[in-house]
């Protein structure tokens, strides 16, 4: 390929980032308030509208590494790859909802679901929780930091460190000041920009690329699997996996949980199958120009699948829609790196010092609003350290969603079945992982006895993935034949043949094995929990500043009726 790469010059890329931070940040500083409310920065009162959620679930769930991961899988797999990248995705974000309406109605006023955790059980599944997140929200930020790092330095003359720090100043300068409010806001903007470039730039470069004869002149750079749309290896190594990892995303991610907190409770069902259909159509979009460049037989510098969709846009396009593919990459990792530091703000102040070092009653809601501004500015500072090492983002995806699997079934059982104790909560996640890891970086011999014990548990994983979908939808009865169905029917071509996916098979043990120890220490439990407790032990911090403005509000109505 001899297409020449469009180059930014330093001063026009300083532009377009002061013009896309600048604006945020004026944007954020219109929202904020002399007197900040503690809850308000945390998940903005719970009454977000149907708009602005909708948007915000959209941009939080498409980052840039959703685009670049979604692209490396079509490079990777062929025509089925982004499909099963983005179709899965957007799947999951429509089964979020109907757990996310049982949440809600048990603590319409939470803030985390590590939150919710703590008035459920106690200290330490609590504390698991939301280490899982911290340890997650690190690893997203740094992604995106990467990401970004990546574009700039790919298109102008700054190095990667540069691009990276540029970025990580950027989305910390306009979160800082108004937190999750701030978030959701220039969430809004953020997608109504990306949807309207992913409308115009993939179709530029597939039509620039020679579309659609380049179908026909480089379908011989296709293995026969690659050219296959229901293909085997597509779906074991990047479609299963994934169902597994982003079911686990969207049961135990916090940036998730927030929206689900802060958007009105009757909005829920609507706000999530819009973000679905969103999300879908721009990740699966942006994913077919990894196919279009396996097509073209394109080779990314230095095989770096990181330097893909940046390296295939400045091939082929113009400056002016060169400069709209830059802002829309800016815009959907700032989007998801802005959730992550809202979301690391959170549990540091509700599940940290709220709960755990002051207690809730005695939290200082000024103490707290500090402590979430000073997580913002330290997990910045972690993520730009880690990113330096240039991590492949597909495999830190699929190993953090997999990493979650473990806290799946504890998690929604503690929230529809009154037996689940602390300890069986903590005990199965601990098992849980303690056999994950070494499946997943095979420190392990997977053959004979222990490939077969692998295999078995990996097979019960299969039940339990397709038992919770069902269940949020059907309930526990359908829950229960779908998972034996799904066990018996694949457990015959399972035996023998899923010790050659390691990645799919980790997944799918650290399902089972947290769910079935999770039952076992349960089923007997003589605990009968009251789940009205929960609204009682979550809620407000800043009780005065709430009680100010519902009085505020009051006046003001007075004074219209007067009137």
């Amino acid at each position: 390929m001899d297409n020449e790469i469009v180059q930014f010059s330093a001063l026009t890329v300083v532009l377009l980032l002061v013009i896309f931070y600048g604006g945020t940040f004026l944007i954020s500083t219109r929202i904020g308030k002399k007197k900040e409310n503690a809850d308000d920065y945390m998940t903005a009162g719970n009454k977000i509208g149907f708009g602005i959620s909708a948007a915000s679930m959209t941009a939080t769930w498409i980052w840039a590494s959703s685009m670049y991961a979604s692209a490396t899988s079509g490079y990777t797999y062929g025509i089925s790859g982004p499909i099963h990248y983005g179709l899965w995705g957007a799947l999951m974000i429509l089964f979020i909802y109907p757990f996310g309406k049982r949440i809600r109605k048990v603590a319409p006023r939470a803030h985390t679901l590590a939150e919710v955790m703590h008035a459920r059980h106690g200290r330490s599944s609590q504390l698991m929780l939301a280490g899982s997140n911290i340890v997650g929200s690190v690893i997203s930020l740094m992604s995106n930091f990467i990401a970004g790092g990546v574009l700039i330095s790919m298109l102008s003359p700054f190095n990667f460190i540069q691009g990276v720090l540029a970025v990580a100043s950027g989305v910390l300068l306009y979160t800082l000041w108004s937190g999750f409010r701030a978030s959701v806001l220039t969430d809004f903007l953020q997608v109504v920009a990306m949807l309207g470039a992913v409308a115009i730039i993939v179709p530029v470069i597939f039509f620039a690329a020679g579309f659609p004869a380049a179908f026909e002149t480089g379908a011989s750079n296709l293995t026969p699997q690659q050219s296959n749309f229901f293909s085997s290896e597509a779906f074991l190594g990047q479609g299963a996996p994934y169902i597994a990892a982003v079911l686990a995303y969207a049961i135990g991610n916090q940036t998730i949980a927030q929206r689900l907190f802060a958007v009105r409770e009757d909005l829920i069902k609507p706000t999530f199958i819009t973000a679905t259909v969103g999300y879908g159509a721009m990740v699966i979009g942006v994913g077919m120009l990894g196919v279009l460049a396996l097509y073209l037989g394109f080779e990314p510098s230095g095989g770096d699948m990181n330097n893909l969709i940046p390296e295939m846009a400045a091939s082929y396009l113009p400056g002016v829609l060169l400069a709209l593919f830059f802002i829309m990459i800016i815009g959907a990792l700032s989007s998801t790196a802005d959730s992550d530091l809202a979301a690391l703000s959170s549990i540091m102040m509700a599940d940290v010092y709220g709960q755990n070092v002051a207690g809730k009653d005695k939290a200082d809601p000024k103490k707290m609003l500090l402590i979430g501004r000073a997580t913002m500015v330290v997990a910045t500072a972690l993520a730009v350290a880690f990113a330096s090492m240039q991590l492949n983002i597909l495999d830190l995806l699929v190993f953090v969603g997999a990493l979650w699997g473990a806290l799946v079934f504890p998690v929604l059982a503690s929230f529809y079945w009154k037996k689940v104790t602390n300890k069986a909560f903590t005990v199965s996640v601990l098992v849980a992982l303690a056999i994950f890891i070494p499946v997943r970086f095979e420190l392990i011999p997977i053959n004979g006895i222990t490939g077969f014990l692998i295999e078995l548990l990996a097979v019960i994983g299969i039940g339990v993935v397709l038992a919770l979908m069902s269940f949020g939808f059907f309930g526990l009865r359908v829950a229960k034949i779908v998972g034996v169905v799904a066990i018996l029917g694949s457990a015959p071509f399972a035996f023998g043949f899923l010790r050659d996916y390691t990645t799919l098979s980790a997944s799918l043990v650290a399902y089972s094995v947290s769910t079935i120890v999770c039952y076992l220490m349960s089923f007997r439990s003589k605990m009968e929990f009251d789940f009205d407790v929960i609204a009682i032990r979550t809620g407000d911090f800043d009780v005065v500043e709430a009680q100010a403005e519902t009085a505020e509000a009051g006046r003001d109505a007075q004074s219209l009726g007067g009137k």
